[in-house]
């Protein structure tokens, strides 16, 4: 009798026809972003159980996972209230009894998984009992039925990968799907990293690397696979970094030769020495610093890329306006743009008066300009008789054409979507391109998101910047919030209330804007000035109230969010966040920089109110402890994750699927290391032997870093 020949396997093969799969189980597959063989194969377990430790039952002690058997001699349900049951099966061995127990079930669907007689292998954590004396029970445990099929091994004295799972998929299911692809298919992956960088750091093949993590030895230590410090473990992590890594240096490298040669800016001219005397204040050494890194950028013949990030209050704008007037000094067009018309509206107010002293010509435009003077400004600045133009998005819109752009500045960046940012860029052929940012990123995240750029750090604060106290206020103690407003009013110092919302939500039980200004004015405080900013307010009305409060003819300014960025007030020396556990940490820490401003020391009062979530408090503790905004960025990054941190549709943020952004920051860093070093050698990724690792960076990036539209 001739062997049946065997299998051959690809990594086309459908999914459904994989051993163990079928048509219904491919679509709850689908539902975990499981649709090719290879999501299976980087379809990754998140933890470990260690079913190596096999005990008798009696031997079991509280606090520790450990695996045992034992037969079901009770499974019951009880009520607990009028809509709660609770699951108990209770499993036997020579030893003893212990019960397990489920709060969330289908009763139908376990009764029938479970029978009494059942043999059965338990995992999970003993603990004692709440309600059952000393007695130890297991809450949740992964249990599983004997069988007696063939071919089918039960799960025990061994490590077993834990996978995130979904109804109607049961996780040992799932693992024997995995366990069976990695088997047929891994050998299958090509290699992408260069040689010479596996041998340097040591690292297992990509498909060695993914059989040891999906199906690890018992020698390995579970701590090290829990906390993904294997050495198959940091492969993938560092070929997850080295791809994007790879992408960025690629883009960095040929992207200036795609858009032309850039305008070589003669810097440090008249014009900015008669600016700099108009200051009422020293430069810091920082600012110093990076404007002598931004200069020597705008004297090369290729455009700027530079980011600055520098927190609340650091002294961007004054940099960013000595580079627009560098620009005018060198005969052409800037333009700064901002996210928000309150923003451009302070941007304008506070640049406008040296402009005029400098007789250079300035203008604001913004989506709400009446029509004959957006189209008299438009004009103009065809014509090249605006010198800096300042606006929102408005300013990317069809109808405004510069003449001569020399220079884009661009504040708040991650308000705007990637295309938002490319398309300033091409309203003037090739300007040089200056990013600021006054949300602290991560390193972690900045190397991964804007890796292509370069990065300034602003990381000094102008003299006489105080920390500003920070206190949580839960919703009993409202009162003495403002108790604390009052005795501020009282010195002569001034206020922000910040709120959520502007009307009443019938979904959100908030204060809004609008009540608790009337409550302030008519209840509390009638002998002050209370006035409410918020958007929907005419640009006229709201520049008139900023005036007004700038020069003390208002106490408390009550507001929404729009004065997150960009009001500089002196006197304002406390700010009170109605709601504080409905803002981002971030979103916080802006709110905040907007007092400490001047020379009195300054608070920020949170107002927290009824159902704080673990991740509201996480980040009303964080911020109450810190005042350093790239400390407050990496918990935020720990809280939210990066897609959310930085919005995951403008981010371009690829999909993390095991790097970790905070735990493997040394990985990132070596891993951008290697792929600049890779990229100085062969820039496009020409030779022969890169071209896998070309094709899986297209494979893994994709568009996400518009990479499409050069290679």
């Amino acid at each position: 009798m001739k062997p049946s020949p065997q299998k051959k396997y690809s990594l086309e093969d459908a999914l459904q026809y994989i051993k163990g799969v079928g048509p219904k189980r491919a679509f709850v597959l689908d539902k975990l972003g499981i649709k090719s063989i290879e999501d299976c194969l980087f379809f990754l377990p998140f933890r470990y159980e260690d079913r190596t430790l096999v005990k008798k039952i009696a031997d079991l002690v509280p606090g520790e996972r450990v695996t045992f058997t034992g037969e079901i001699v009770v499974a019951d349900t009880q009520r607990i209230g009028r809509r709660k049951k609770i699951l108990e099966i209770q499993i036997e061995d020579e030893t003893g009894t212990i019960p397990a127990k489920w709060f969330r079930f289908r009763e139908l669907y376990m009764v029938e998984k479970y029978p009494i007689g059942a043999r059965v292998i338990v995992s999970g954590k003993p603990e004692i009992s709440r309600y059952q004396g000393k007695r130890l029970e297991v809450t949740h445990p992964d249990m599983e039925v004997i069988s007696l099929k063939e071919n089918e091994t039960p799960e025990i004295g061994k490590l077993i990968p834990v996978y995130h799972s979904t109804e109607g998929l049961h996780l040992k299911t799932l693992r024997g799907i995995l366990s069976r692809v990695v088997e047929t298919h891994a050998n299958l992956l090509q290699e992408i990293l260069p040689d010479e960088i596996i041998r340097r750091h040591q690292f297992p093949s990509r498909s060695e690397a993914l059989k040891q993590v999906h199906l690890p030895t018992n020698d390995l230590p579970v701590k090290d696979l829990d906390h993904f410090r294997t050495p198959a473990q940091k492969r993938l992590i560092f070929e997850e970094f080295f791809l994007i890594q790879v992408g960025l240096a690629f883009k960095k490298k040929l992207v200036p030769k795609t858009k032309g040669p850039g305008r070589a800016m003669k810097t440090r001219g008249p014009l900015i020495g008669k600016f700099i005397k108009l200051l009422k204040f020293e430069l810091t050494q920082a600012q110093k610093r990076i404007l002598g890194e931004i200069m020597d950028d705008l004297e090369q013949d290729k455009p700027m890329n530079r980011l600055i990030q520098g927190d609340v209050g650091s002294g961007k704008t004054v940099v960013a306006l000595i580079c627009l007037l560098t620009a005018v000094e060198n005969k052409t067009q800037c333009a700064l743009m901002v996210p928000t018309e309150i923003l451009a509206e302070q941007h304008f107010l506070n640049i406008k008066p040296h402009c005029e002293a400098l007789g250079v010509s300035i203008e604001l435009v913004t989506s709400a300009l009446p029509a004959k003077e957006k189209k008299r400004i438009q004009q103009n600045i065809q014509e090249g008789n605006v010198d800096i133009v300042i606006g929102t998005h408005a300013l990317i819109q069809k109808g405004i054409e510069f003449k001569n752009l020399g220079l884009a500045v661009i504040d708040e960046q991650h308000r705007f979507g990637v295309l938002q940012r490319e398309a300033i860029g091409k309203k003037g052929g090739h300007p040089h391109i200056l990013v600021m940012t006054a949300t602290p990123i991560p390193r972690s995240l900045a190397l991964t998101l804007y890796g292509e750029m370069d990065v300034s750090f602003l990381d000094e604060f102008p003299p006489g910047r105080q920390p500003i106290a920070t206190r949580i206020f839960y919703e009993p103690k409202r009162d003495q919030a403002y108790a604390l407003l009052r005795a501020e009013a009282e010195q002569g110092r001034q206020a922000f209330v910040v709120c959520p919302l502007i009307e009443e939500s019938e979904t959100l039980d908030l204060k809004t804007a609008i009540e608790v200004q009337e409550y302030l004015q008519n209840q509390l405080f009638p002998d002050l000035k209370i006035q409410l900013i918020h958007g929907k307010m005419k640009k006229e009305e709201r520049q008139q109230i900023m005036t007004d409060f700038l020069a003390k003819k208002i106490d408390v300014l009550v507001a929404t969010t729009v004065i997150e960025v960009g009001i500089d007030v002196p006197n304002a020396t406390l700010m009170i966040i109605e709601h504080a556990e409905r803002f981002g940490l971030s979103q916080l820490h802006q709110l905040r920089g907007r007092v400490g401003r001047g020379q009195h020391a300054s608070q920020c009062l949170l107002i927290a109110y009824s159902s704080v979530s673990e991740d509201g408090k996480a980040r009303l503790e964080a911020i109450q402890k810190s005042n350093d905004g790239f400390v407050i960025a990496e918990e935020d990054l720990k809280i939210r994750g990066p897609g959310d941190f930085m919005g995951t549709r403008q981010s371009g943020m690829p999909i993390l699927r095991v790097a970790n952004l905070i735990r493997d920051i040394k990985i990132l860093e070596s891993a951008r290391k290697e792929a600049f070093s890779l990229l100085d050698r062969d820039p496009g990724l020409k030779d022969p032997q890169h071209q896998n690792l070309r094709q899986a960076m297209q494979s893994y990036l994709g568009d996400k870093l518009n990479l499409m539209n050069i290679i």
